[in-house]
């Protein structure tokens, strides 16, 4: 949703702690949301028109598409997401996060704290399955190892260039 968006439907949150800082203790993301927009997610197509709402140096470097979802603007060059109208139907979106764990994620880094933050915690904190698998399975440093499974993590914030 954009700060526009927002602002006509009266929504309204507030920064309670200071940006990228006073994280729950549990939560600890590889990446920052410039750095994964700069790496490539969500195909390039996420965000692209409410970018006011966030600073604008997370776009300068970002690899983006205003058009369309393209996965090889992705970092690991493929397709690793479900369409959002997939996340609505299981009720795993935030009415105050219309977008997704991203956007919850966007406006955590910012300082705002919400009363879905734990949910979104402990959703973050199941995908440490999947590096269990790359672990597992992939030579270290073989970034070419199970891409999809890496481009997910990626997409919640993990770092699989380091394991």
């Amino acid at each position: 949703m954009c700060v526009n968006d927002m602002m006509q439907q009266g929504y309204v949150y507030y920064r309670t702690e200071p940006v990228g800082k006073n994280f729950h203790p549990e939560f600890k993301p590889d990446l920052t949301p410039k750095e994964m927009l700069e790496m490539g997610v969500f195909g390039g197509r996420y965000m692209t028109d409410c970018q006011e709402e966030f600073p604008r140096e997370w776009f300068e470097n970002a690899r983006l598409c205003h058009e369309r979802h393209v996965p090889e603007y992705n970092f690991f060059g493929v397709n690793a997401s479900k369409p959002l109208s997939y996340w609505r139907e299981k009720g795993w979106i935030y009415s105050d996060d219309p977008r997704g764990w991203f956007q919850w994620y966007c406006r955590y880094y910012m300082g705002r704290r919400c009363p879905d933050d734990a949910r979104q915690i402990k959703r973050w904190k199941a995908m440490t399955r999947h590096i269990a698998q790359i672990r597992r399975n992939c030579p270290e440093g073989v970034l070419t190892c199970r891409r999809r499974q890496r481009q997910a993590l990626l997409h919640w914030a993990y770092d699989s260039r380091n394991f």
